[in-house]
């Protein structure tokens, strides 16, 4: 993938799949090193498939027996230098505490670091399509951090939905200004 944002998309949607309420996207970014991390309270992964996501012919797809995602991630990871990891609950063997952590790390002063790209629209992407998600995102820097976390905005909003087109676009724009401070 040609941006970090979209392999974020990608790894959240995975997490809307496993049936996840709340989703937490952190990057974290000091000196040299660059961390993604995705975590989530879906369904999860039981071992014998934490094990083998990285492999492209592992998937839950039905539509065609390739997924992409995971190991494109990793590729980009790796190529750094850095790495992905996956620990996963699945909730027949954690009824009460399941879910799953993906981190990436990179080198983000590597020749081959892939760039963040628009992480204000895949945000509001994410929020659109699912606005019932506690999303909880924080981009954390040497010099200040971007934060938004959608049950804030909920309480201030009352009953106006995060999916209208004005409420969308004011968080869009939330995120941008957060980041031309920094």
């Amino acid at each position: 993938m040609k941006e970090l944002s979209l392999n974020i998309l990608d790894i959240a949607q995975n997490s809307i799949k496993a049936g996840a309420d709340t989703i937490k996207i952190e990057l974290t970014e000091s000196g040299n090193r660059f961390e993604i991390r995705i975590t989530d309270n879906g369904c999860g992964m039981k071992e014998d498939f934490v094990r083998n996501v990285t492999d492209p012919f592992t998937t839950t797809r039905t539509t065609r027996k390739v997924g992409l995602g995971i190991p494109l991630f990793k590729l980009a990871a790796e190529q750094t230098g850095g790495k992905l990891t996956i620990s996963s609950k699945h909730e027949s063997e954690h009824p009460q505490d399941h879910g799953t952590v993906v981190t990436a790390v990179f080198d983000p002063t590597h020749m081959d670091f892939t760039p963040l790209g628009d992480i204000a629209s895949t945000l509001t992407i994410l929020i659109q399509g699912s606005p019932d998600i506690h999303w909880i995102y924080t981009h954390s820097k040497d010099n200040g951090s971007v934060s938004l976390d959608t049950d804030e905005l909920k309480a201030v909003l009352g009953d106006v939905p995060l999916d209208t087109f004005e409420v969308l676009a004011w968080i869009g724009n939330y995120i941008k200004e957060q980041y031309s401070g920094l």
